[in-house]
């Protein structure tokens, strides 16, 4: 890069310019008479500071203008500020992958396993961004992903605490429902009894479940003997005489799972009474059950 100075004619006859430059500030204001043009090198490549790369003269007097200043202190004109250079353009910041799939994760905001994994890329993504100086985006995203992972892990304690008061709720509702289901399979196997004594008065009651199913009084679940949680029964079907027909029987219904599927045992007779046992046994039932 080159300046053109004027000079005057015995700076210029005299040899040259020294090695160690012209002040400027002194001869520009003596070189407005001069006719002779000298051209200094400017060496990119040596190192200068950033006052001197930045330094403005003054259109008027050449006298030295500190930076930032508008007028000159000799001659009192206008100085005009440097122009920066325009900062070069570098290639477009690319999305932090593991910013998106933070942000993913986050979004089961009920699943346990998801939202760790949202906080752990969130971090990770976080701290990659910060280092790229400017070459990876996503911090929203990161941001984002971290908020949602968090508040799923603050949301768990609530759910367990739901949990462990709704589940047992649940269970006691699911065996009442089981246990009403019972009495009324009771029920019918009764009537049904009833029924098939009267289409067979030979045989009387019957104590098998697929000989009622065959005659069409019972079917479904019940007619396989479990249904709802509840295992049914018909059984000590036998004459008043020898010979004669059934005139006895006996149906019990019990828990496939004690205090799961339910709790209490119900059975019936000939009677019609239906009854019951707290304990879920149907041998106590008949025998010392009592009455619904």
């Amino acid at each position: 890069m080159f300046f053109k100075l004027p000079l005057p004619r015995t700076l210029s006859e005299g040899g040259g310019v020294r090695q160690s430059g012209v002040n400027l500030s002194r001869e520009l204001p003596r070189l407005r008479g001069g006719s002779t043009v000298v051209k200094i090198r400017i060496n990119p490549d040596v190192s200068r500071s950033d006052s001197e790369v930045n330094r403005v003269f003054c259109p008027g007097c050449g006298n030295d203008v500190a930076v930032g200043e508008r007028f000159c202190r000799v001659c009192g004109k206008e100085v005009s500020a440097p122009v920066a250079a325009a900062p070069a353009v570098g290639a477009p910041a690319k999305t932090s992958g593991k910013a998106i799939a933070s942000l993913v994760c986050g979004l089961f905001l009920f699943a346990f396993p998801m939202s760790i994994l949202a906080v752990i890329f969130g971090h990770l993504s976080l701290s990659e961004i910060r280092k790229s100086a400017g070459r990876i985006k996503g911090e929203g995203l990161a941001m984002t992903g971290l908020v949602l992972g968090y508040l799923g892990l603050a949301a768990i304690p609530v759910i367990l605490i739901i949990a462990a008061i709704a589940i047992p709720n649940l269970l006691r509702a699911r065996m009442a429902a089981n246990e009403s289901s019972a009495v009324g399979g009771v029920h019918t196997l009764m009537v049904a009894e009833v029924t098939y004594s009267s289409n067979h008065p030979q045989a009387g009651y019957t104590c098998s479940l697929s000989e009622l199913a065959g005659a069409g009084l019972i079917q479904g679940n019940l007619a396989a003997g479990q249904q709802h949680g509840y295992t049914f029964e018909l059984l000590g079907c036998s004459a008043t005489e020898e010979g004669g027909a059934n005139s006895q029987f006996r149906i019990v219904a019990y828990p496939v799972t004690q205090n799961t599927t339910g709790k209490r045992a119900f059975c019936s007779d000939e009677s019609g009474i239906i009854k019951m046992d707290g304990n879920g046994s149907p041998q106590d039932c008949m025998s010392s059950g009592s009455a619904i």
